[in-house]
């Protein structure tokens, strides 16, 4: 069955701007062309960033849950738009017989490599800690940076509570201040790698620094694995 697992409620504002840019970056002119999903939208799950930063419980038996339920569906592929669960990457694929995608490799992707600057992570402080972002730059040979833990980072952290929360025009202020500070800090581009962040950056005006969408990033490469395989060719006797 040529079925999408989308793994998400991490949150549940990023899962729909996921659903969004999937729908939008599908090459379909009628219903039938688009992608079968299966949205499964469990936002019980544990906090990932509190866990990572030794403040909660842990999320991965309720991430392989997770993962058993869209099995149990006959999903075919497996997508996570949640930045921070990509900690447990190896271990949810490992546990589960669908493949699964990595959102920072497809985030990482879109960066050129041809550009001696360093890119700027932002992210949930348990993703930053994590490193998975600077593993997956390093193996493509991009120079990083991430915020300083009491500057930058608390304004990315206002960002994605606010985002949580509910106030879009609030964390676009805190976003806007951030980007801000890495513009002076000389990088070329910001890895927005919380899927609550651009919700927020959708509604700043134009900046003067390229940002990564990590949620449409995984969005495309969604997309190009279905089609490449002709899931989007409905089978309608």
């Amino acid at each position: 069955m040529s079925l999408i697992g989308v793994l998400g409620g991490m949150g549940p504002a990023a899962t729909v701007d996921f659903m969004s840019k999937l729908v939008a970056l599908t090459p379909a002119t009628c219903d039938q062309e688009h992608l079968q999903c299966l949205v499964a939208n469990l936002p019980h799950v544990p906090d990932r960033s509190s866990h990572l930063l030794g403040k909660g419980p842990d999320p991965l038996p309720y991430l392989l849950r997770n993962v058993d339920l869209l099995n149990r569906a006959g999903v075919a592929l497996i997508v996570v738009p949640c930045n921070t669960s990509h900690h447990w990457y190896d271990a949810m694929q490992a546990h589960s017989p669908a493949p699964l995608l990595h959102i920072a490799q497809a985030c990482v992707q879109a960066l050129a490599v041809n550009d001696s600057r360093p890119v700027a992570i932002f992210g949930t402080r348990g993703a930053v800690q994590s490193g998975f972002y600077q593993r997956v730059l390093q193996q493509r040979g991009v120079a990083f940076m991430t915020p300083d833990s009491e500057g930058t980072q608390h304004k990315v952290d206002a960002c994605i509570r606010q985002i949580k929360q509910g106030d879009v025009p609030a964390g676009a202020a805190a976003l806007a201040e951030a980007v801000a500070d890495c513009t002076a800090q000389g990088v070329r581009a910001i890895i927005m790698g919380c899927t609550e962040i651009p919700i927020a950056a959708s509604h700043l005006g134009a900046t003067q620094l390229p940002l990564i969408d990590s949620t449409l990033e995984l969005a495309r490469q969604t997309v190009d694995y279905a089609v490449s395989r002709g899931w989007n060719r409905a089978n309608i006797a």
